[in-house]
């Protein structure tokens, strides 16, 4: 049996991704947790063009309350190491799409097997500094999954509880300086885990859409 108001939680998912598509135009991509007008000032420190990704923000349906899945990067990585992700990464010739893309980088890094997750929708795509536009891939996760890690991506596995995700108490401000320019993100503190940047910046792109009238 699911918890009290997960099953309400759940349809409001639903409801708000079902018409979503991925991708689009790369001009609208955010840089994650700033506004649209923030991203526009910043786009002119970055590079021109931007490859394709693709991260699987899974919400597992746990009888005791919905979590979100997030694993912690390898610390020997050249990029982020040791930060709190999504499953994911660079879409490959071979991917039908963002969702296949999204699929296969779990099973890959984490070992979550596709038949354990379905698609809810998408976030608008995420422009991040080191070069990429991301497109986020929402999951209902069934449990009964069993995870092997690969070790040389990807060093924890944990969930969160949705409810703690969602409640805006635990969305805090940080400053933070890039380009000579101050901006104010939110980042999501979690014990002893610090979920910040394009992460954060995702998880609060889905308690907007989820805030939205």
């Amino acid at each position: 049996m699911a918890a009290p108001g997960d099953s309400a939680l759940r349809d409001r998912i639903e409801q708000r991704l079902r018409a979503t598509a991925p991708g689009g135009d790369p001009l609208q991509a955010w840089i994650s947790g700033l506004t649209p007008q923030q991203t526009t000032e910043l786009r002119r420190h970055l590079p021109p063009s931007f490859a394709r990704a693709a991260v699987l923000v899974p919400l597992v349906d746990r009888p005791e309350g919905m979590t979100v899945l997030l694993t912690r990067r390898a610390s020997h990585l050249k990029n982020h190491p040791g930060q709190i992700s999504f499953p994911g990464g660079r879409m490959e010739s071979a991917d039908a799409g963002p969702w296949e893309a999204a699929v296969r980088e779990a099973q890959e890094e984490i070992g979550l097997a596709p038949e354990h997750v379905s698609l809810a929708g998408y976030l608008h795509d995420h422009l991040v500094i080191t070069g990429y536009i991301i497109t986020p891939a929402v999951a209902f996760v069934r449990p009964g999954f069993e995870l092997k890690l690969d070790t040389t991506e990807v060093e924890d596995a944990f969930e969160v509880p949705l409810e703690f995700v969602l409640d805006p108490i635990h969305h805090v401000a940080s400053t933070r300086m890039f380009a000579g320019q101050t901006f104010t993100t939110h980042d999501i503190p979690y014990g002893e885990r610090h979920i910040w940047g394009a992460t954060a910046g995702m998880l609060l792109s889905l308690y907007q859409m989820l805030q939205e009238v």
